[in-house]
C-alpha cells in the first residue's frame, strides 16, 4: 500500500504542477500532507516536517548566502568579461546562444555547485534570450544537463556518496568512467546545436542578418532594459542603434532592470567596481577552492563570502541593504521552495514511502537480470534519482542492488558507475534545491520546464549508458 500511496503522490505532483493547476510550493507541501493523511499518519505530519525542514536547513541557508554573494558579484561587474565573451561568440544567432548556455554552463560547474552554476549561467545569459524572444525553457534545459553531466565529479556528491556507500575509493570510480561522460557532454553540445537551429528557424531571419557586433553594440545588448521597454524589442533595430533605456552613464540604477525586474548587466550601472575587480575574482577563487576542499561548510563560506564582499564593495550601510534588497526576491523564492520540498521528502522518508518504493522496483527485476545488473542499475538510476534524493538512492538503494549484482559476479565497481548514469535528469528532479535557482532565475514555470526537459534529459542519460557498455566501462 506504501509503494501505490508513493507513486500516486509523486504523480499527482508532477501532474499538477505540469498542468498548472498548483503552484509548486503549494504543491510541495499540501499534496505530501494529504497523502501523509491517507497513510494513516497525519499525527505525525509535523514529526515529519520538521525532520525534513532539519535535513534541508543547511542547504536552504547556503542558497540564501550564495544568491546574495554572487548577485553581489553581478552587481559589481565580475561577470562582465565573461558575459561579453559569450556575446562575440553568441553575435545575435539562437544557435550560438544555445551553443553557449551549455559551455558556459558545463564550465562554471567544475566548481561542483549547481546552484552557482545556475545563477552565473542564467545571469549571463537571460538577457539574449529576452532581447531575441528566444524560448527560456531552451536555457534552463540544456543549463541543467550540462550542469548534470558534470555533477558527477568526485566533489560534486553522486560520485562521492556512491564510494562511500560501496566502499570504494571515488577516483576509482570516476576516472574509468571520464570517456562515457564526455561522450554524454558531447552530446548535450550537439543536442544544444539542433535545439539553437530550431530557435533560429522559429525566430525567422530576425537573426539570421550579418551582423558584426563591435564592443558599443554588444554593450548595448548587456543593458537589461531596451527600446521601448515594453519588452517587444527587434533586434534589427536594436543592435544598430547603440540606446537602449538603461545605455546613458548617468541612467538612474532602476534603468537596469528590464520590465520583468531582473537585474541587467548595464555596463555603465552604478554598482560597478572595477577597482575591486581583482579582489572579487581572488575571494571568488578562494571560496570556491575552499568549497572543493572542505575546508568549512558550503553554508558557512557563503555566509562569510556574503558579508565579505558586502562590506569591501559597500562599505555604506543604505548600499548594503539595496543590495541585499535587490536580491530578496531570488533569496525568498529559493529558501521558499526549498523549505517547501522539505514537506515532500519529509513525508517520503517518514512514513516509508521511499523505502518501500525502491524495495517493490530492486524486486520486480526478473532472476534472468542478474548478471546484467550493471546495466538495470544505470537504468533505474533514472526514475529513482528523480523521484528521490541522492542520499535516499545511494544510501538506501544502491547498496541493495550491488548485494544483488555481487550474487552474479557484478563488481561493486561497475554498479557504482552505472548509478552515475542518471544524474543528467536528477539535475531537474523537483527534489533538487538548485533547480529552483535556475527556474525562479529565469522566470520559468518548473511544469514547463519539466516537460521540455525529462525526454531529452533522459535522452543523455541513456548515451551515457550506452558509451559505458561500448567502452567496456560498465
Amino acid at each position: 500500500m506504501l509503494t501505490i500511496l508513493g507513486f500516486a503522490m509523486i504523480a499527482t505532483f508532477l501532474v499538477l504542477i505540469m498542468m498548472k493547476k498548483m503552484s509548486p510550493i503549494a504543491a510541495l507541501v499540501l499534496i505530501p500532507a494529504l497523502f501523509c493523511v491517507f497513510v494513516g499518519k497525519g499525527a505525525k505530519l509535523g514529526d515529519y516536517v520538521l525532520d525534513g525542514v532539519t535535513d534541508l536547513a543547511p542547504t536552504a541557508a547556503m542558497l540564501m548566502f550564495a544568491i546574495v554573494y554572487f548577485g553581489v558579484m553581478i552587481d559589481v561587474g565580475l561577470f562582465d568579461p565573461i558575459v561579453r565573451g559569450i556575446l562575440k561568440f553568441c553575435k545575435a544567432d539562437p544557435m550560438r546562444i544555445v551553443v553557449g548556455t551549455a559551455v558556459l554552463a558545463a564550465i562554471v560547474s567544475l566548481d561542483g555547485d549547481g546552484s552557482t552554476t545556475f545563477m552565473i549561467t542564467v545571469s549571463a545569459m537571460y538577457p539574449l534570450y529576452k532581447r531575441l524572444k528566444m524560448s527560456l525553457v531552451v536555457m534552463t534545459g540544456v543549463a541543467a544537463m550540462a550542469n548534470g553531466v558534470m555533477n558527477t565529479l568526485p566533489w560534486g556528491g553522486p560520485t562521492a556518496r556512491a564510494a562511500t556507500a560501496l566502499k570504494l575509493d571515488a577516483s576509482d570510480i570516476f576516472v574509468p568512467m571520464i570517456p562515457a561522460l564526455l561522450v554524454g557532454l558531447l552530446f548535450v553540445f550537439v543536442l544544444s546545436y539542433v535545439l539553437g537551429v530550431r530557435e533560429r528557424r522559429r525566430l525567422g531571419v530576425l537573426t539570421l542578418d550579418e551582423v558584426l557586433v563591435e564592443e558599443k553594440e554588444t554593450e548595448t545588448v548587456l543593458v537589461g532594459a531596451g527600446g521601448s521597454g515594453d519588452g517587444k524589442v527587434d533586434m534589427r533595430k536594436s543592435l544598430p542603434s547603440g540606446g537602449g533605456a538603461g545605455s546613458g552613464a548617468d541612467a538612474p540604477e532602476d534603468d537596469a532592470r528590464d520590465q520583468d525586474g531582473f537585474q541587467g548587466l548595464d555596463p555603465n550601472r552604478s554598482t560597478l567596481r572595477p577597482k575591486l575587480y581583482w579582489f572579487n575574482a581572488l575571494l571568488t577563487v578562494v571560496l570556491l577552492t575552499a568549497m572543493i576542499m572542505e575546508w568549512l561548510p558550503i553554508p558557512v563560506l557563503f555566509l562569510i563570502g556574503a558579508a565579505l564582499v558586502l562590506t569591501v564593495n559597500f562599505p555604506h550601510i543604505p548600499d548594503q541593504k539595496a543590495r541585499i534588497a535587490a536580491h530578496a526576491e531570488n533569496v525568498l523564492n529559493v529558501s521558499g521552495m526549498v523549505f517547501a520540498a522539505a514537506v515532500f521528502t519529509g513525508v517520503l522518508q517518514g512514513t516509508g514511502m521511499v523505502d518501500q518504493m525502491a524495495k517493490w522496483m530492486v524486486g520486480v527485476i526478473p532472476e534472468g537480470m542478474g548478471p546484467h545488473m550493471a546495466i538495470v542499475t544505470g537504468v533505474l538510476s533514472l526514475p529513482l534519482t528523480y523521484f528521490m534524493s541522492n542520499d535516499g538512492f545511494y544510501f538506501g538503494v544502491l547498496p541493495v542492488l550491488a548485494e544483488a549484482g555481487a550474487a552474479h559476479g557484478v563488481s561493486p565497481m561497475e554498479m557504482a558507475r552505472a548509478s552515475l548514469v542518471g544524474q543528467p535528469l536528477h539535475m531537474s528532479s523537483p527534489l533538487v534545491p538548485a533547480v529552483y535557482v535556475l527556474v525562479g532565475m529565469a522566470k520559468v514555470e518548473f511544469g514547463d520546464h519539466t516537460k521540455f526537459v525529462v525526454k531529452w534529459a533522459a535522452l543523455t542519460c541513456l548515451v551515457i549508458l550506452g558509451a559505458g557498455l561500448l567502452f567496456g566501462i560498465i
